[in-house]
């Protein structure tokens, strides 16, 4: 198993595209688990109750 230092090194040498494109896929992988869970499910039908009734919020 590799140390956590070299895994901290590893992840400062990596460039910002590259860091992001990480935190994109592992952002994009937790939305996927979150909505197959359900976790989802009340924000998603709330938006839908808005879009129906035309209710927006912020600017």
């Amino acid at each position: 198993m590799p140390d956590v230092k070299a895994l901290e090194d590893a992840v400062r040498a990596l460039q910002p595209q590259d860091l992001a494109e990480f935190d994109v896929a592992v952002w994009d992988k937790q939305i996927e688990t979150d909505a197959a869970s359900g976790k989802l499910d009340a924000l998603l039908a709330e938006a839908a109750e808005d879009y129906k009734t035309g209710e927006r919020r912020g600017p």
